[in-house]
């Protein structure tokens, strides 16, 4: 969908455009009058201060503009202004980032009909005279691309995007913008000892790779922000293998992963005056006969050794690595971004994503910039009781719970991954955030099925707000 911003006012579209109303009452319906072609929509009563109903509006106006196949299709500001009290650059952004978004579908492997896709070829976004909400405006297309393109290799199958496969993703989203790329295999990851990647991934054919980008947009003296995302291109489980109902769907298992790629790229692509180091260790979990076992010991580039109670908590196993590789950039802040564990769903539903920290101004700060930019988080504990609950019997932690293993299962994720992240949260803000609620998205999201792309543009705005 091509968007055009402009400051005329979307009657004075060519013909053949349709233009968009928006109404709290009545019903979605088309109107003819003066020859201009109508379509209002309802959108039902939105107070001004409720943006999460706002954003799901101009959601909407996309998702139904395609369901009546319109292909071209203009909308006033105003028609938004009078539903919330956004305004400049933030209201520009807003609106425009889910509008891209909204007209997302993953077609990568369906066959194009005779006569085309029935999609919005253009919209013109109208009557933007105010510099700050151009601005915006155009910030927000960008913006809603990446997400995009978080979107389309998460929902790449596994067949079709193997750690091999990830790591060429990486390349092409930094091509161009700034950022650079390094990808160790296992010979590099050897070196390193990094016991746990190279333990989750003994299982698989597929080589696993350590993904490192690279974005210096700020000063050299400035310590970087540090991202590191989980890259399971497809997680069978391992020798816990999971049940078939639970195998469908593993392929998003790297949407950590993607999400900290595009949010790297996206970075760069703003030009934004940061240094961000974006970090994916990206794995196959195969159930074989080379596959780690349960009860395994693996020692952790860390030089901790971890207890394998369970393959199929094996997300962690590859993120304590990752957070000990993060140590030698001297961070500022570190987020990882995971779809961890189901106890999150469990505790949470699907609206809304897992944040842990101990670091109470840290944590808060994410939930603000949670609600303004879309990606919703909630706050769980990593209280000291709780490390008693992965502690090893045969080694120094475990990776479930050896108390209570039924119970608190996103908790005990958080409190694995915490004891990596001593290891440099003296002078550093640390945060882990658990996707997987978030994963896919949900009816009343109003974006096609597949995966959500989140938390992109949460991380993007963190790291735009630093100071």
């Amino acid at each position: 969908m091509k968007i055009t911003v402009t400051a005329k006012k979307a009657s004075t579209r060519p013909k053949g455009v349709v233009r968009i109303t928006l109404s709290e009452k009545g019903q979605t319906k088309f109107i003819e009058a003066d020859g201009v072609t109508e379509l209002r929509i309802k959108v039902g009563a939105i107070k001004k201060d409720e943006r999460r109903k706002f954003v799901k509006a101009v959601r909407r106006v996309v998702r139904t503009a395609q369901q009546y196949q319109c292909e071209k299709v203009a909308i006033d500001l105003n028609e938004f202004t009078r539903f919330t009290d956004l305004s400049g650059k933030e209201l520009g952004s807003t609106i425009t980032q889910n509008l891209v978004m909204a007209a997302y579908e993953f077609r990568k492997f369906k066959t194009k009909p005779k006569d085309g896709w029935k999609d919005i070829k253009e919209l013109f976004f109208a009557s933007v005279s105010a510099k700050t909400v151009s601005e915006g405006a155009q910030e927000g297309i960008v913006i809603g691309e990446m997400v995009d393109e978080c979107r389309t290799i998460a929902n790449t199958p596994g067949g079709d995007m193997t750690p091999t496969s990830l790591a060429a993703e990486a390349k092409r989203l930094a091509k161009g913008t700034g950022a650079s790329v390094r990808v160790l295999g296992r010979r590099d990851m050897e070196r390193l000892s990094m016991g746990a990647i190279l333990g989750v991934a003994k299982g698989s054919v597929e080589e696993p790779k350590f993904i490192i980008m690279e974005y210096k947009g700020g000063k050299k003296s400035e310590r970087p922000v540090v991202l590191v995302g989980k890259g399971v291109t497809y997680d069978t489980g391992g020798i816990n293998l999971k049940p078939s109902s639970a195998l469908l769907g593993m392929h998003f298992d790297m949407s950590g992963g993607s999400a900290v790629m595009a949010t790297v790229a996206l970075v760069a692509k703003l030009k934004l005056k940061k240094n961000v180091i974006g970090l994916i260790p990206s794995v196959e979990n195969m159930a074989s006969g080379s596959a780690v076992r349960p009860g395994d010991v693996l020692t952790t580039m860390s030089g901790k050794t971890v207890e394998v109670l369970n393959t199929d908590a094996e997300g962690r196993l590859i993120l304590a690595d990752a957070l000990t590789y993060a140590k030698r950039y001297n961070p500022k802040h570190v987020i990882d971004v995971a779809t961890l564990t189901g106890a999150s769903l469990v505790a949470l539903g699907q609206h809304t994503s897992v944040v842990m920290s101990r670091d109470d101004a840290f944590a808060s700060r994410l939930i603000e910039l949670g609600e303004k930019s879309g990606d919703y988080l909630w706050r769980l504990p990593l209280w000291e009781e709780y490390e008693e609950e992965v502690r090893g019997q045969v080694a120094d932690i475990a990776n479930l719970s050896t108390k209570n293993p039924q119970y608190g299962g996103a908790i005990n994720g958080g409190i694995f991954l915490l004891q990596f992240a001593k290891d440099f949260i003296k002078d550093c803000s640390w945060a882990h955030i658990d996707i997987a609620p978030r994963m896919t998205t949900i009816p009343s999201d109003n974006l096609a099925t597949g995966a959500a792309g989140e938390p992109v543009r949460l991380l993007t705005r963190f790291i735009a707000d630093l100071t």
